[in-house]
């Protein structure tokens, strides 16, 4: 396992971030994430899946016998694709400029295919707003917890007729009070 290796020099490539999105929250065969991802290269693709498994970034949830074949079903692993605020910290400016940009191309895409679906009741999920909050390390840390607190039951498929829907935070601090 990569364990000595940083998260973010794992998770900050382009088609391994799209991987990600695609498994956030859900398990998908690696067929279905070949057709989630038709520009990505197969052989590209298995060896990015390999990285990140041996990362513990993903897991395999499900092995079937397929045609002969081993089909592997995929989620996220244990390391959860998560890159924390040590790791934020001893990234340079150039690392955190390509984070957040990988970020918000994982937003915009969301958002793309959204506009791109026809049915317009979809839009009835949508939102996106931006307040100002005046927090020290402990109220941080506090909302950080009471917000995990209220998210997880959320995080798993409970019942019937729940649509997934992308919840993304942005904690970015002012540089002027």
């Amino acid at each position: 396992m990569a364990e000595e290796q940083q998260i973010a020099d794992i998770v900050l490539h382009p088609v391994r971030m799209k991987i990600i999105q695609q498994l956030g929250g859900r398990s998908m065969t690696t067929t279905q994430l070949r057709e989630a991802l038709p520009e990505v290269k197969q052989a590209t693709l298995y060896r990015h899946v390999a990285a990140l498994l041996e990362a513990d970034i993903l897991a395999v949830i499900e092995e079937r016998h397929v045609r002969g074949a081993t089909e592997r079903t995929l989620a996220l692993g244990d390391r959860m694709a998560h890159v924390g605020h040590g790791e934020l910290q001893a990234m340079d400016a150039v690392q955190l400029r390509s984070a957040f940009t990988m970020f918000l191309s994982g937003l915009s895409n969301d958002f793309e295919r959204l506009l791109d679906d026809d049915r317009t009741d979809l839009r009835g999920s949508l939102g996106f707003a931006r307040a100002v909050l005046h927090l020290d390390t402990q109220d941080l840390e506090k909302l950080q917890t009471e917000l995990m607190d209220v998210l997880t039951p959320y995080l798993e498929k409970r019942k019937e007729g729940q649509r997934r829907i992308a919840f993304a935070t942005v904690l970015i601090p002012e540089t002027d009070d």
